[in-house]
């Protein structure tokens, strides 16, 4: 069983949610989305998509979603944020909407919209620990970037001075878009990173 492809979910509330399906399934993961706790249950993993940080937050409380996605976080199954799902892993957010809520899973502080409006997404090439090869295109479309890290938080890549990938354990976050430029390579670190963990899991 080990060796069939993980199960790797997409967060399917709001937000860039097929472009992630189709990047997962190019590396070579089974990619579904979800939308419900039964089935958050039946993945190996799960990616939460860029959108509107604070919509995608009340409707996980909506969709009653939020509490068992915080449980298996805490539990240790891999998840990766992109834009607003960096703001959802975040431990804390520096200027959160009302009645914003996160996941929580990184010890880090995020700034919302912090590199500037829609109108002001811009493309830059990231050098980010872990992918090799070439430098990543990163797409940066209102994106938050990292204000400060606790000890255990792996900072991957960086931009102009500002934090815009980060690691703790099982838990990966950009500031930018990797499924929208069609090179797959942060989504298989995390489909890596979701084998190893269930490899870990069958011992």
């Amino acid at each position: 069983m080990s060796h069939a492809a993980p199960v790797i979910g997409v967060l399917a509330l709001q937000g860039d949610v097929r472009e992630h399906l189709i990047a997962l399934a190019a590396a070579d993961a089974v990619a579904r989305p979800v939308r419900r706790p039964e089935e958050l249950a039946e993945v190996d993993g799960l990616v939460i998509p860029g959108g509107e940080s604070t919509t995608i937050s009340k409707l996980a409380v909506l969709f009653g979603v939020m509490e068992p996605l915080r449980a298996r976080v805490r539990d240790g199954m891999p998840v990766y944020g992109t834009c607003a799902g960096m703001i959802m892993l975040a431990d804390k957010i520096l200027d959160p909407r009302s009645g914003q809520e996160t996941v929580g899973g990184i010890d880090m502080i995020v700034r919302r919209n912090a590199f500037g409006r829609q109108n002001e997404s811009f493309e830059a090439a990231l050098d980010v620990e872990g992918v090799p090869g070439d430098p990543v295109e990163g797409v940066f479309i209102r994106a938050p970037w990292v204000e400060s890290v606790g000890a255990g938080t792996e900072v991957l890549a960086e931009h102009e001075g500002h934090i815009v990938a980060v690691r703790q354990g099982n838990a990966l976050a950009t500031s930018f878009h990797p499924e929208l430029t069609g090179d797959h390579r942060v989504h298989a670190l995390f489909v890596d990173m979701v084998r190893a963990n269930r490899a870990a899991e069958s011992l």
